[in-house]
């Protein structure tokens, strides 16, 4: 049984109580608290393992709290999965490249935010590899130090922006990334480059990838990541 602590920032008494009881039930240990103010205080006094944040608060909102979190030295690190109604794609961004970790729309199926944050604390359980490691993803073997990768054995022919782009996303497996968080990685931040011109960088890694493109997943309205 997991023994990890949640904390849970949900102002609706009815999905706050679905939230607690299946995440005691799966082991967890569960601190609800219903206001972004509660929640700044709460995860700096706990450091809990995850913090499952609603958008959607009274007074201080998610996004305010998912900032104010990530700035602070205490609490950067802290795991963030955000609760957030459907269609609401301006601030998932926002909160993904505020430096939360994933999202969950709601209505929700429990058994898939039990995966999903399962996945999320699997990832912070381990921690990426350096950035010069060589790292070996299903079929691939990606290798910095000589800027190549192989697939099942054969050399795959990338240039070198494919390159760190696949590297980007490989290195965190199951991570959302945004357009603009792919951008700042493989070009540096500020670089003149359009959401149009990431798209088209990844369609030509699936094609240079063959059969291995499958494993970068399109998150619709959002970017992309690379299958756990």
């Amino acid at each position: 049984m997991a023994r990890e602590s949640i904390l849970v920032v949900e102002d609706e008494d009815d999905i706050r109580e679905l939230l607690r009881y299946n995440l005691a039930k799966e082991g967890y240990r569960v601190t609800c608290v219903t206001s972004g103010e509660e929640a700044l205080k709460a995860a700096r006094a706990i450091s809990p393992d995850l913090i499952l944040l609603d958008l959607m608060l009274p007074g201080l909102d998610g996004l305010e709290v998912c900032r104010v979190l990530k700035e602070e030295p205490q609490t950067r690190d802290l795991p963030i999965v955000m609760l957030t109604a459907k269609g609401e794609e301006v601030d998932i961004v926002t909160g993904l490249e505020l430096g939360a970790h994933d999202y969950i729309t709601k209505p929700f199926s429990p058994r898939v935010l039990l995966a999903r944050l399962r996945a999320v604390l699997r990832r912070r359980r381990l921690a990426p590899p350096a950035e010069d490691a060589p790292l070996q993803v299903h079929e691939l073997l990606i290798h910095p130090g000589r800027h190549e990768v192989l697939g099942a054995g054969r050399l795959l022919d990338l240039t070198a922006t494919e390159f760190r782009l696949l590297h980007l996303l490989a290195r965190r497996p199951g991570w959302v990334f945004t357009r603009t968080q792919i951008v700042s990685g493989v070009h540096g931040e500020d670089y003149p480059v359009s959401d149009r011109s990431v798209d088209v960088q990844i369609v030509s890694l699936r094609k240079k990838l063959g059969p291995y493109g499958k494993y970068v997943e399109t998150v619709r309205g959002i970017g992309y990541r690379f299958k756990e």
